[in-house]
């Protein structure tokens, strides 16, 4: 009777022994991937160099470009003069649609554009003095070359292709509310530009980018019932977060 039991319990100690080496064996660990910071500098945006001027940022948060702070009036009479610079400069296979359309706003709009370039100039006189004329012309003239900035040139065209396409149904009682929403737009055109040429300039600007990296470990279970098969099957391959925790909080 003895015999037979010890043959009985020969097995499972023989069992516990395994399992035993099992569980104690190194088994490797799969980390899941783990995001790191990586510092990465902006680059320089096409059509800037060194040394390029860049309207500063004014306390309002915005670039001071030629089309800030403005009457309704100038909104209308900066806004025909970016158009006029996109029919003369903006070339592609919808150029002479963009032309058309600029004639169309010409003859659509023309109370309103002479109007808005009465006023326009009123305000200068008003503010000028004797010299308000060569105020308002040199005014004029630096508008044109800030709209005829070849950098922004693919934006720009693209933004008064859309502004002047939608003009078409512009009653002109309208149309300053409409000069006052889209201005801005041919704006940003330009704006967009100083942004990405600031942050390549600027020494602190320095961006993370996340890179997925992955990291092995390895482990020792010393306790069977932390293992996925509660039969204490030997692992193999990657544990489970799940293993993992539960193996370190039975040690």
């Amino acid at each position: 009777m003895r015999s037979n039991r010890s043959k009985a319990i020969l097995p499972l100690l023989l069992g516990v022994a395994v399992l035993s080496g099992c569980a104690t064996r190194p088994v490797p660990l799969t980390v899941a991937p783990v995001s790191l910071p990586v510092a990465v500098a902006p680059t320089m945006p096409a059509g800037g160099y060194p040394g390029m001027p860049i309207p500063a940022v004014g306390a309002d948060g915005f670039y001071a470009t030629p089309n800030r702070a403005l009457s309704p009036a100038a909104a209308v009479w900066h806004l025909r003069a970016g158009l006029n610079v996109a029919a003369l400069a903006c070339r592609g296979p919808e150029d002479a649609v963009l032309v058309a359309r600029y004639n169309a706003v010409l003859a659509r709009q023309r109370g309103v554009l002479r109007d808005a370039e009465i006023a326009t100039a009123a305000e200068y006189r008003a503010g000028g003095g004797t010299d308000w004329r060569a105020s308002y012309d040199n005014a004029m003239t630096s508008l044109y070359n800030f709209f005829s900035q070849g950098f922004a040139r693919e934006a720009f065209c693209a933004t008064a292709a859309r502004t002047l396409a939608d003009s078409e149904g512009v009653a002109p009682a309208a149309f300053a509310a409409f000069a006052a929403e889209r201005l801005p737009l041919l704006d940003q055109a330009f704006t967009d530009f100083y942004r990405r040429y600031d942050a390549w300039r600027a020494p602190q600007s320095v961006v993370a980018r996340y890179v997925p990296t992955v990291a092995v470990a390895r482990i020792e279970l010393r306790n069977v019932s932390a293992l996925p098969d509660p039969q204490g099957q030997e692992v193999r391959g990657p544990v489970s977060p799940r293993a993992l925790a539960s193996a370190q909080t039975t040690r």
